[in-house]
């Protein structure tokens, strides 16, 4: 029985705790869920709300300089260049990972082609002088990956590339 009363009140707890719905809430969650074609479209969703994209994980190329101005440099230019595409709408989502290994950040390319994709990379100047190199992959994702660009301009107090 002692074994038992832990056991139970750990339940009755999780139990009291979990959320509980109305009526009215449990509508206003299927309402918000109802497939909105005109958004679909301007998202370019299919019929299962996914798209296709291109993905670029960014590695440590084989030229990095050691210099800390010239690294500076690089990476305003780097990141100008981010901004630039995604002012134009082809890079809809980009960052770095943490850490300080070889693979040093990921683009999101709303291009269909890996051909595409390769072009707008080759315009990064760490690209071009070796400092970083892209692995480039086809993906199908969410169809509202694209409106990030819109969203983040919401949320950015400071553009990190200024």
């Amino acid at each position: 029985m002692k074994k038992l009363l832990p056991i139970l009140i750990l339940g009755i707890y999780t139990w009291s705790c979990s959320p509980v719905m109305n009526e009215n809430q449990e509508n206003n969650v299927l309402a918000e869920t109802v497939y909105d074609s005109v958004l679909a479209q301007k998202y370019g969703a299919d019929q299962y709300g996914m798209k296709p994209f291109v993905v670029a994980f960014l590695k440590r190329g084989p030229n990095r300089s050691k210099d800390s101005t010239e690294i500076a440099r690089l990476q305003k230019a780097h990141l100008e260049n981010i901004n630039r595409l995604a002012e134009e709408g082809t890079l809809v989502l980009a960052g770095p990972f943490f850490g300080d290994g070889d693979l040093r950040g990921i683009y999101v390319f709303d291009v269909s082609s890996i051909e595409e994709a390769k072009k707008l990379t080759e315009t990064d100047p760490a690209i071009q002088t070796g400092s970083l190199v892209m692995e480039l992959h086809k993906w199908y994702g969410s169809a509202a990956v694209t409106a990030i660009p819109e969203l983040h301009k919401k949320l950015e107090q400071v553009n990190v590339a200024e």
